[in-house]
């Protein structure tokens, strides 16, 4: 049995980062970008106005000026003339500052009458006009290795980028194991539940940006399981979930031993997920997770998505938390401990039980409460390490 730090060193070395891809922008939204995206221009391309008004010269900008109006420039529709002394061209916002303008007067400090306007008493500063580049200047760049948000996005369109360059998403085929599993929605047998840990490790998956395939449960027999196995083909990375241990009908371990896996580790000493194990099949790494509701789902936020975020070319180094205790702990056993907690009264308080059957509590969890082997008794008021449960919406 390997500790931790160990088992995740191994499962990084099952995988490496993932080619590149050029996708149209509009499909670009949570992809890791493989090559900057270079400004074609500057933003704005040309002086613009900030607000609703009369583009004037600065040397006219007086309390009672009188300014006859020239013309009018609108966002997309430039004035072809420039602003000579004693004159005003009527703007929106938006629109390109005309040349021999130097500020504009918002509409609200003028009164018109026709084709002339007087300018009030009571002038603000201004200028009014947005730079041209004063967003972003040609050749600015979003750097390679970063994951592009919604606002990243709309900058990289900004930027005149139509295709950005990014990391293909890896493929991760999920396979639930177990004679008793029927898919939700089936009516349950007698002995049977529901096979609802593939769909929680898929969602996982894609959230970090993979492609989850979400293969057929397979039974506990050596031919079934073969089968799964070869559906699974093409996949950068197998997660079996159950059949994992040593019992009589935990095939899982012998029948890709069979198929030719070269095994990293069996077991790893965590509560829950203790009989964990890793390989790889081919060109495939294969994660094999307990068949627990709660084991499983901590092993694929410990170990999975540290995988995918190395194949993204991102850091493998979760985000971590430490928290005071609003509630004491107990000694931790010799295994570390990953504890179902939530945050209250700005500390943190693990949950009342621990059993890795027990999915709502999982479910109702925003952090897990990292207890090293051996740790000691804790006390109101002591910080602990904790992992956040990316996603949660109390």
């Amino acid at each position: 049995m390997i500790s931790v730090e160990e088992a995740l060193e191994a499962v990084l070395d099952l995988v490496e980062p993932v080619e590149a891809e050029r996708v149209p922008i509009r499909a670009a939204a949570g992809r890791v970008l493989a090559e900057a995206v270079v400004a074609a221009h500057d933003q704005p391309p040309f002086a613009a106005s900030a607000m609703d008004g009369y583009a004037v010269r600065a040397s006219d900008a007086r309390p009672g000026a009188s300014l006859m109006v020239v013309g009018e420039a609108a966002a997309g529709r430039p004035f072809a003339g420039a602003v000579q002394p004693g004159t005003a061209v009527r703007i929106l916002t938006g629109a390109s500052v005309p040349g021999g303008a130097e500020r504009i007067v918002i509409q609200e400090d003028v009164l018109r009458e026709e084709d002339r306007i007087v300018l009030g008493g009571d002038l603000d500063d201004g200028p009014y006009i947005r730079p041209a580049g004063g967003d972003f200047a040609a050749g600015a760049r979003i750097e390679p290795g970063l994951r592009l948000s919604p606002e990243r996005v709309a900058l990289a369109a900004a930027m005149g980028c139509a295709a950005p360059r990014v990391r293909r998403r890896p493929v991760v085929a999920v396979m639930a194991t177990g004679d008793e599993l029927v898919p939700p929605g089936e009516a349950l047998r007698p002995g049977a539940v529901v096979a609802s840990n593939a769909y929680g490790i898929a969602a996982l998956a894609e959230a970090q940006g993979a492609e989850a395939r979400l293969l057929p449960i397979a039974g506990d027999d050596r031919a079934s399981l073969a089968a799964g196995f070869a559906l699974a083909e093409g996949a950068d990375i197998l997660v079996t979930i159950g059949g994992a241990s040593v019992g009589d009908h935990d095939l899982v371990a012998p029948v890709a031993r069979d198929l030719g896996m070269d095994p990293a580790f069996h077991r790893v000493a965590m509560r829950p997920g203790k009989p964990l194990l890793a390989g790889r099949l081919g060109p495939t790494a294969v994660l094999g997770v307990p068949g627990n509701p709660v084991s499983a789902l901590v092993c694929a936020r410990v170990f999975l998505a540290p995988m995918i975020r190395r194949m993204l070319g991102l850091p493998t180094a979760q985000d971590a938390l430490s928290l005071p205790l609003v509630a004491p702990l107990d000694r931790n056993g010799p295994r570390r401990h990953y504890m179902r907690a939530r945050r209250r009264n700005g500390g943190v308080e693990a949950m009342a039980r621990q059993d890795s059957s027990l999915l709502s509590v999982l479910a109702s969890a925003d952090v897990l409460v990292v207890r090293p082997p051996g740790d000691r008794a804790r006390d109101v008021g002591e910080t602990v390490p904790c992992l956040p449960l990316a996603g949660f919406d109390s």
